[in-house]
């Protein structure tokens, strides 16, 4: 071939190049549940959801910002760095540490506030994943603490998913690890499946 007419082939295929957008980010912004504690690599909710969304031709990038252990004030120290990647849409999974470590529940409630606001301003659309806790916490407690989820959700007008682990949360408990808190590779394919359903209509 001419190596004119090779080079002038490359260059005009250079210009349709640069006007490949760029794919929108979504992403999960929460602690283990979303790291895939105990799970392989490439096993966590999040990791699946890609792979959904590509298999169905979404143009995404899920990027999970999920770290085991972190709760709603660890969120907070670290938001500015999720809110610089303008992230088009999140899934905000933090509080279920709080709730578990007994922490006030005005304190959670403020951070998560903090942290929508933050990621609103930022122009993202905000899916908030709503927890609960094992019943030895006592009722009054666990109602106080869902309460912050609908709350939240309704102030600011967010799509709640009012339980994330509803789904797997079975009578025999197979969809769940030994420590009867974090998913199996397999329920993780079915939270993925839950948040994709209340996440799906923001990606059109």
């Amino acid at each position: 071939m001419n190596l004119k007419f090779l080079i002038i082939g490359l260059l005009s295929l250079a210009p349709l190049r640069a006007q490949t957008p760029a794919r929108k980010e979504l992403v999960v912004f929460g602690d283990s549940l979303s790291a895939g504690y105990g799970l392989a690599a490439g096993q966590s909710f999040p990791d699946d959801m890609q792979r959904t969304l590509d298999k169905e031709g979404y143009a995404w990038h899920v990027v999970n910002l999920g770290i085991s252990g972190d709760t709603t004030e660890g969120g907070v120290a670290r938001i500015n760095s999720a809110v610089r990647r303008k992230p088009a849409v999140v899934v905000l999974e933090l509080g279920g540490n709080d709730g578990l470590r007994g922490l006030p529940l005005k304190v959670t409630r403020q951070n998560l506030e903090t942290m929508i606001v933050a990621f609103q301003e930022a122009g993202a659309k905000v899916v908030l994943a709503g927890m609960t806790l094992p019943p030895n916490y006592g009722p009054d407690y666990i109602k106080s603490f869902e309460a912050i989820y609908k709350d939240l959700a309704a102030k600011y007008k967010l799509k709640l998913i009012p339980f994330l682990l509803a789904d797997i949360v079975t009578p025999d408990l197979r969809y769940l690890q030994r420590d009867g808190v974090h998913p199996t590779a397999e329920g993780a394919e079915i939270v993925s499946g839950t948040v994709l359903k209340a996440v799906k209509p923001l990606l059109k």
